[in-house]
């Protein structure tokens, strides 16, 4: 008899103990991608060094207490595996049928930004201050329902048996569920998360094998969006000065290019082995601005070195290539799908993130997934952990 996640619960004996059948050939903590989920962990504690070492001497952030986003990084990685788990024991299969709503919700989230109840922090107009020390960036968020959402569309009637692609109209409807958040999110302007959001759809239409045309005439759709946006001036100031910075490192290196100066300088002096945890002299003198978050790399690169700001660019591609294996290795479209749009987020805001520290990205204010700072970003990152297992661990809805 199959139960509700797919896997078999007749060899159950009922005098088996709980512990034998978490243990047993078939169970779903066995089916679970350990390389996976070890090296998310991995990452998150790392990161909770680094924001620790970023932070320990900020008296006007942490009140006099050393150990305040040390702390509070490890609760929004221990909520963070709750919602993990939790996701794989529903199952990405029950959540489909709740993904309406939670689209809903994530829209009207994200659209009370832009109301009198968001709030500018870092310098982004993105957040909503819950109280007590907490705020929500519903971007985060955003980025999960639009892939489950496309996931849905794309792969109805093709996992049906009723055709091999999805239609022109199909694609047209999930582009549209794609591009209403993306509106909203643009107007804060939150351009960094716009930009991740776009990687999304792109490779979610490829995974869905939707036609090349779409493909192409997005990429130049997106091309001709960003020349508009420029021209009728929808950007910030700070935005454009943000690229003018990139496509010229030594434009105003006390300005608009102190960040990605500071970074490089920090990165540099780490050498092989760096120079030690907490020893870290720009990381100590507070040179970089935002390293527990958008800048944590420089930490890594600084007091760690080459070895370890290595393994978390290895630790990284660990993740990338179990969801790779995981998207192959399923055999519905839906699956596959939602497998594909986590691996472009993951893929390329790990790369914007490294690559702005780093100078061959522009600063786009993104956090590096499980190592920044963050409750919102912490928590979408391992929802979409748990759909990747839950989508490994349940078997086809014929087994």
């Amino acid at each position: 008899m199959a139960g509700p996640h797919g896997f078999s619960v007749s060899r159950y004996a009922p005098d088996r103990g709980g512990l034998a059948k978490l243990l047993a050939r078939d169970s779903m903590v066995r089916r679970l991608d350990w390389p996976m989920l070890a090296s998310a962990l991995a990452l998150s504690l790392l990161g909770s060094l680094l924001v620790w070492s970023a932070t320990r001497n900020r008296t006007e952030l942490n009140d006099g207490d050393p150990y305040y986003f040390f702390l509070r990084h490890l609760l929004n990685t221990g909520i963070g595996l709750a919602l993990m788990v939790g996701t794989v024991w529903l199952g990405h299969r029950t959540l489909r049928g709740a993904v309406p709503v939670l689209y809903g919700i994530s829209l009207v989230l994200v659209a009370l930004v832009l109301t009198p109840l968001g709030a500018t922090i870092n310098g982004a107009h993105a957040w909503i201050v819950i109280g007590g020390g907490f705020s929500l960036q519903p971007s985060e968020f955003v980025k999960v329902t639009i892939i489950l959402g496309m996931a849905i569309l794309l792969a109805t009637q093709v996992d049906a048996g009723d055709q091999l692609h999805p239609d022109h109209r199909t694609v047209a409807k999930s582009l549209g569920l794609a591009v209403l958040p993306m509106i909203i999110v643009m107007l804060m302007p939150d351009l960094g998360s716009v930009m991740v959001m776009v990687v999304i759809v792109l490779g979610v239409l490829l995974a869905s094998g939707a036609s090349n045309r779409w493909i192409f005439g997005l990429i130049g759709a997106g091309i001709g969006g960003a020349v508009l946006v420029t021209a009728l001036g929808l950007l910030d100031e700070y935005q454009i000065n943000r690229f003018a910075a990139f496509a010229n490192p030594e434009l105003d290196p006390a300005g608009v290019g102190y960040n990605t100066n500071q970074a490089r300088i920090a990165i540099g002096s780490g050498g092989l082995l760096g120079t030690g945890l907490f020893k870290g002299s720009q990381t100590t003198g507070q040179f970089v601005p935002e390293q527990q978050t958008d800048f944590v790399f420089t930490v890594a690169g600084e007091e760690l070195g080459f070895v370890g700001a290595g393994l978390i660019i290895v630790l990284l591609g660990v993740v990338l290539w179990r969801a790779c294996r995981i998207a192959r290795d399923t055999t519905e479209l839906y699956g596959t799908i939602v497998a594909a749009g986590i691996i472009a987020w993951f893929a390329f805001q790990s790369f914007e993130n490294i690559g702005m520290t780093l100078g061959i990205m522009p600063v786009a204010g993104l956090p590096l997934p499980f190592v920044s700072y963050g409750g919102s970003s912490m928590f979408a990152v391992w929802v979409a952990v748990g759909l990747l297992q839950s989508i490994k661990v349940q078997r086809p809805m014929s087994a």
